[in-house]
């Protein structure tokens, strides 16, 4: 199957659950007073394998534009840069919404980086192994005059993993038909490099040693269902 049909049958899928979805009801309930609502400081280790948080390394507040945004999708954001043994440094910022509904719903790295004047070179699905499983991310390379930004990143809606937007779409609506609005997690990974293969195989050694520092009950929260 060529991949315009491939997306004309995932828009169609998309709209005929929209139509389910308000045929059954407009869901009232959250997932998140449910199951509760993760502490993101308590979640993320600070250190694991041989990585530990940069504290010479300034937090650096968002423009008040970009930070009143940020208010109305999510409602924790946590953001810290690690470094390891070597002086290698990684940015973690995972940001966690209640309300995965349309107008809430985690913005994809892609979206957010070229409104901030980054322009995208590669955007790629992959699959990382991780403790307990695989998990699907997406790597990306963004560039700014000359800062380079290799980027690796998946969002959680509920406890589904979701690559792209149709996907993220479609989890949305699967809780939605059973009354529940989902709540979500996007967790993004990045570097300052121009090689990208390179930095991506340090993310994802990164991503490996965070999954198996966290316990098994905690990772559903960060990295969803995994594909066994």
């Amino acid at each position: 199957m060529n991949q315009a049909r491939r997306r004309g049958l995932l828009a169609a899928a998309v709209m005929l659950s929209g139509a389910a979805a308000s045929y059954f009801g407009k869901p009232t309930v959250f997932l998140a007073d449910k199951i509760g609502k993760p502490d993101l400081e308590a979640l993320i280790p600070k250190r694991f394998g041989d990585w530990k948080v940069d504290t010479g390394i300034p937090f650096v507040l968002p423009a008040p534009d970009v930070q009143a945004q940020l208010d109305i999708i999510y409602n924790q954001v946590l953001t810290r840069t690690y470094v390891n043994a070597l002086g290698q440094r990684i940015m973690l910022s995972v940001a966690y919404g209640g309300d995965q509904s349309d107008g809430s719903s985690a913005h994809r790295p892609e979206v957010c980086y070229p409104a901030q004047g980054f322009a995208i070179s590669a955007n790629e699905k992959s699959l990382q192994p991780v403790a307990g499983g695989t998990l699907a991310v997406r790597t990306l390379m963004s560039q700014r005059g000359d800062r380079f930004e290799p980027i690796t990143y998946w969002v959680v809606v509920g406890n589904e993993v979701v690559t792209t937007g149709i996907e993220q779409k479609l989890a949305q609506m699967r809780y939605g038909l059973r009354g529940l609005i989902a709540d979500g997690m996007l967790v993004r990974v990045s570097s300052i490099g121009a090689d990208g293969p390179k930095a991506h195989a340090l993310q994802a050694g990164f991503i490996l040693a965070l999954a198996e520092e966290m316990p098994a009950s905690a990772r559903p929260r960060v990295f969803g269902a995994l594909v066994l």
